[in-house]
C-alpha cells in the first residue's frame, strides 16, 4: 500500500459523508487493498503554518519533522502549509531545507517522495535568534506575514514549544510583545507544549499561568504522545463498542489491574534532564495515569473533548492513596549487570550522574479508586529502566471462579483469567483463560487468544505525533489533557514523591531484571504477584 497523497484520498478513512469506500471519487477506480466497509473520510488540515522552537533538538529531528512529512505524504496537509524553524544556528532557508530533508530521509515512516518533499520545501523558512532576542522575533513576524501572502496560510499559525519549560516565559513574552499570539479576521493562533508539564503541582500551575497569560486556554495543546497511539485510543473502542467486556469491567469480577511501562534501556544522554526527576515524574504522572483513567473511566456521553475529559477527571478525583505509603509503594535504581548479552553500567556510573544520586529509575505504587465500579480493586502501576524487556501493557486480572468442581490436581496449573492490552511494541490484545488439556484426564491449563494489529489490518498505524499534530492543526482537542487533568495527576503523585524523598531511598536492582525485591514484596502483602510480560 502506498502513502502517496493521491492514494491517501482513496485509502483514508471516511468520516462525515459515507460513500462507496473502495471507489476513488475523482477517477472512479478502486483500491483493492481498501476495506469496502471503511466509510471514513480523511480530516485534512486547512491553510496554516507551524513555528517550531527547538527545531534542532532530538525530538524534532526524530519525531516531529518526520511526522510533518508523513502527514504531507498521506495528503493530510494542505498545499498552503508553511514550517518555520527558530534556533541559534546561522542557517538560511536552504540550509534548513537540507536539514529537514536529512531528518525525513532518516526517520520518516512513509517512503520518501521527491514531489511531496518539493511541495513541502516551498513553505520551509528559518529564523536565527535567541529566545530573548527582540530583533529575531521581529524577523519571525515578517516571515509569518510573508507566508500568509505567498503561501496562503491565512493567518493561522501554531507555535510548537519543543524547548525546556524554563524557556517558556521568554518565548511566550516575545510572542505576546510581537503580537504573534493574537488572531485576526477569523484566523487562529495555537501553542503546543511538550511534557513535562511542571515537576510538581506548584510548578505546573506556574507554567500554566505563563502560557495562559498569552494564549486562551482553548488554544493551548499539551502533548502526551502516548495518547496519540492507536492502541491507547483502542481502549475506548475495546471497552465501549463491545457488549462482551463492559458488563464484567467492574469490582464484581475484576480482582486487580496492573499497568506496566518497562524499558530495557538506561538513561542514555538524558542525564541532565533525568537526574532529580526520576521515573515517577517522567512517565507515571502522565503516561501511566492517563492509561489508568482510560481503563477505569465511565462511558462518556460522546467522544467530544469536554465529555471525554470530564470522565477522566472524575477518575483522578476518585483516586485514593494507600494509608501506609511505605508498604504500598516501591522505588529502585538499577545497578550494572548483563542485559541482552551486553555488560551495562549502573545508574550511578552513567555519564553526568552524581555518585550520591537518589533519583529512582524504577517506581511502583498501588492506587485505589473510590467509586462503585472499582471499590476494593487495586490498580498497580510500575515503570522502570533497564528492565527485562521493552513493553507497555494494561492487564485486567479477574477473580477466580467462585466454585470449581475439580480436584486440586486438575487445576494446579490454572491461573486467573486476564485481558491484556498491549500498548507497545507488539500492539494488540490477549485474553487468558482455562482450557482442558487433551487426554483422558480432566486437566485444565491456561491458554491465550490473541488479536494483533499487524495481522488484522492492512493499513499501518500512524505514528502518535502524526495524529496529534494533525488534531492540533484541526483544533480537535480530545487527545490533549487540559490543565485540570495535569493538576489532578500531580495531586496524586506529589505526596508519594515527597514521602520517598524523606523516607525511602531507592533499592538497587540488577539490570535486565524486573525491578527491586521491594516491588515484589509490595504485591505479596496483598497476596498477589506481578505479571511477567
Amino acid at each position: 500500500m502506498t502513502d502517496s497523497p493521491v492514494a491517501a484520498e482513496a485509502e483514508a478513512p471516511a468520516h462525515d459523508a459515507p460513500r462507496p469506500a473502495a471507489t476513488r471519487p475523482e477517477t472512479g477506480s478502486t483500491n483493492p487493498l481498501r476495506d469496502p466497509r471503511d466509510r471514513r473520510l480523511p480530516h485534512i488540515a486547512g491553510p496554516c503554518s507551524m513555528v517550531m522552537f527547538g527545531v534542532t533538538g532530538d525530538l524534532a529531528k526524530k519525531k516531529l519533522l518526520p511526522a510533518i512529512y508523513d502527514l504531507a505524504n498521506r495528503g493530510l496537509l494542505p498545499a498552503s502549509f508553511g514550517l518555520v524553524g527558530f534556533g541559534r544556528r546561522d542557517w538560511d532557508d536552504a540550509a534548513f531545507t537540507a536539514y529537514v530533508r536529512e531528518c525525513v530521509e532518516a526517520h520518516s515512516r512513509t517512503p520518501f517522495s521527491e514531489d511531496v518533499f518539493d511541495q513541502l520545501a516551498g513553505g520551509l523558512r528559518f529564523v536565527t535568534g535567541e529566545f530573548d532576542d527582540d530583533a529575531a522575533f521581529e524577523h519571525l513576524t515578517e516571515v509569518v506575514g510573508e507566508l500568509d501572502r505567498t503561501r496562503g496560510t491565512g493567518g493561522n499559525h501554531a507555535f510548537y514549544l519543543s524547548i525546556p519549560p524554563s524557556a517558556f516565559p521568554d518565548v511566550c513574552g516575545q510572542l505576546a510583545d510581537s503580537g504573534l499570539n493574537t488572531s485576526r479576521d477569523g484566523s487562529w493562533r495555537r501553542v503546543v507544549i511538550e511534557k513535562p508539564f511542571g515537576h510538581d503541582l506548584e510548578s505546573a500551575q506556574e507554567l500554566n499561568a505563563v502560557v495562559e497569560k498569552v494564549f486562551r486556554p482553548e488554544d493551548v495543546f499539551r502533548i502526551d504522545h502516548y495518547l496519540g497511539k492507536e492502541t491507547v485510543q483502542n481502549i475506548l473502542a475495546f471497552r465501549f463498542a463491545n457488549q462482551l467486556f463492559e458488563p464484567v469491567w467492574n469490582a464484581n469480577y475484576v480482582d486487580h489491574v496492573q499497568i506496566t511501562m518497562a524499558e530495557d534501556i538506561g538513561i542514555g544522554s538524558r542525564a541532565g534532564y533525568y537526574d532529580g526527576i526520576g521515573t515517577a515524574r517522567d512517565v507515571i504522572q502522565n503516561h501511566l495515569l492517563q492509561l489508568l483513567a482510560l481503563t477505569a473511566m465511565e462511558e462518556p456521553v460522546s467522544f467530544e473533548a469536554a465529555d471525554l475529559r470530564a470522565e477522566k477527571e472524575k477518575v483522578f478525583q476518585a483516586v485514593e492513596l494507600p494509608v501506609d505509603l511505605a508498604l504500598h509503594t516501591a522505588r529502585g535504581q538499577y545497578v550494572g549487570g548483563w542485559q541482552g548479552g551486553e555488560l551495562v553500567k549502573g545508574y550511578l556510573e552513567e555519564d553526568g550522574i552524581p555518585a550520591d544520586s537518589t533519583t529512582e529509575t524504577f517506581a511502583a505504587m498501588r492506587l485505589d479508586i473510590a467509586t462503585r465500579r472499582w471499590a476494593g480493586v487495586p490498580f498497580y502501576l510500575r515503570a522502570g529502566k533497564r528492565l527485562g524487556r521493552r513493553v507497555t501493557e494494561i492487564a485486567v486480572v479477574f477473580k477466580r471462579a467462585p466454585f470449581l468442581p475439580f480436584r486440586d490436581t486438575d487445576t494446579a496449573d490454572l491461573g486467573q483469567n486476564a485481558i491484556v492490552i498491549r500498548v507497545q511494541p507488539d500492539e494488540g490484545v490477549t485474553m487468558r483463560f482455562g482450557s482442558k488439556v487433551p487426554g483422558t484426564q480432566m486437566e485444565v491449563r491456561d491458554v491465550t487468544m490473541d488479536f494483533a494489529y499487524g495481522s488484522s489490518f492492512t493499513e499501518e498505524s500512524p505514528e502518535a505525533y502524526e495524529r496529534l499534530i494533525l488534531d492540533m492543526l484541526l483544533g480537535d482537542p480530545p487527545l490533549f489533557p487540559r490543565q485540570k487533568e495535569v493538576e489532578l495527576s500531580w495531586k496524586i503523585l506529589d505526596p508519594i514523591v515527597d514521602f520517598w524523598a524523606e523516607n525511602t531511598p531507592p533499592s538497587p536492582y540488577r539490570a535486565g531484571t524486573w525491578g527491586p525485591e521491594t516491588a515484589n514484596e509490595m504485591l505479596a502483602r496483598d497476596g498477589r504477584t506481578w505479571r511477567r510480560p
